[in-house]
């Protein structure tokens, strides 16, 4: 596990603030380069889009990316927001942790 990202695609989160506040979804991509998050069912915008072969084109609502500062990991234990930290196991693996409740969220 090479990565050190506190969050990762397939995690939940929740967005802190913005007009789409208090949603929770999955996170689909990370942009690390932009340090923006695309979230499943969060911030979904409409584009018009031109036929292309094997796109009809038209209307096409997509989710638009959000800034990484704006969304925070749900907590495994209680489903709320919680920040991330590290932690090495006994076996030497590195994970990480909610800490709110302590719960490790990678297994």
């Amino acid at each position: 596990m090479g990565s050190a990202s506190k969050i990762r695609k397939g995690d939940q989160v929740i967005v802190l603030n913005g007009r789409e506040k208090g949603k929770k979804g999955e996170v689909l991509r990370v942009l690390t380069k932009d340090s923006r998050v695309l979230v499943q069912g969060v911030n979904v915008v409409k584009r018009h889009t031109r036929p292309q072969t094997g796109n009809p084109g038209g209307i096409v609502e997509k989710e638009a990316s959000l800034a990484l500062s704006n969304v925070a990991l749900v907590d495994p234990k209680t489903g709320e927001a919680t920040r991330v930290g590290f932690r090495f196991l006994d076996d030497g693996r590195k994970v990480r942790f909610a800490k709110k409740s302590g719960e490790v969220v990678d297994l």
